[in-house]
């Protein structure tokens, strides 16, 4: 038996006092309507309908009952509607989780502009560089940093590649030089961002040539904020997305060195639980971060 089917054709076969009017009304033939009444009082083991060749008549338990029905079908419209206007258009909490530095760099500014298009749509953004689970931790999208992205039922939106740069202070380079190889960074303090795929393994590539460096790090921090607070104020040397410090280079409060070799990218994805039904939030909110990222 079909329940919910059984319910509306108890209601419909009620309320219009006919097994053939409901028929008709919910395009069932006769021997439907009646199988389903039938399974329906089978299943609650009352009679609900008294009925004859000429006329029907609800049982006291049967009017008892239709109130109920009547209660539990209308919630349930209710219920379908209230979904009407979300599903039409980004309305509803959107909850993200996203990567400090990137959000504060270069997304923050922009996302009041982005939610006074959407009035309906709240936003429950949670900062916070470490890997979450979204479907366990209740986020309908996270941005996730990755130098591979390992496989997973999750739908990965490529956003930007952010290249990286090794940097420090000019004060620190006049004190302690630049480095001209990968391997005279052995000599050198670096400062680590224990987050990075690659914190503990620095790799430098040219001319087909490859140089793995073991980071040996006096100073280890979970924010790439607080790495580049460290380069500036003259402490170390450390590998760092460009776009994080494409101002201090500009400005020169930071200096680049082994610009001739190349190193990681970080690719930044949009991360969000299926393809299927993707709620009008979700879309914007991805739209959002597209049009943001391509702007750069």
């Amino acid at each position: 038996m079909d329940h919910l089917t059984a319910l509306r054709v108890f209601r419909q076969v009620a309320e219009r006092n006919s097994f053939a009017e409901a028929g008709r009304r919910l395009g069932l033939s006769p021997p439907a309507i009646s199988k389903n009444i039938a399974e329906l009082e089978a299943h609650l083991g009352v009679r609900l309908i008294n009925r004859t060749t000429r006329r029907m008549a609800l049982t006291e338990e049967g009017r008892i009952y239709l109130e109920h029905v009547i209660r539990g079908l209308n919630a349930l419209t209710e219920a379908d509607e209230a979904l009407c206007p979300i599903k039409a258009e980004a309305s509803g909490t959107l909850r993200v989780s996203a990567p400090m530095t990137v959000t504060l760099t270069r997304l923050s500014a922009a996302i009041p502009g982005f939610l006074s298009r959407y009035p309906g749509l709240h936003l429950d953004l949670h900062l916070d560089d470490r890997r979450v689970d979204i479907v366990r931790e209740g986020f309908d999208l996270a941005i996730r940093g990755s130098d591979n992205l390992e496989d997973s039922s999750l739908i990965a939106r490529k956003l930007a590649v952010m290249p990286h740069v090794l940097c420090a202070a000019p004060s620190y380079f006049e004190a302690h030089g630049k480095p001209e190889e990968p391997s005279d960074l052995k000599a050198h303090t670096c400062v680590r961002f224990s987050l990075s795929g690659h914190a503990d393994l620095w790799e430098f590539r040219k001319f087909g040539r490859t140089e793995s460096i073991i980071v040996n790090s006096r100073y280890s921090v979970t924010s790439s904020l607080a790495v580049r607070d460290a380069l500036r104020a003259g402490f170390g040397v450390s590998l760092m997305p460009y776009p994080y410090v494409a101002d201090d280079l500009k400005e020169g409060r930071l200096q680049s060195a082994l610009d001739d070799w190349s190193t990681v990218e970080t690719t930044l994805y949009a991360i969000y639980p299926s393809r299927q039904h993707v709620a009008p939030k979700i879309r914007a909110f991805l739209d959002f971060l597209i049009d943001a990222f391509s702007r750069e």
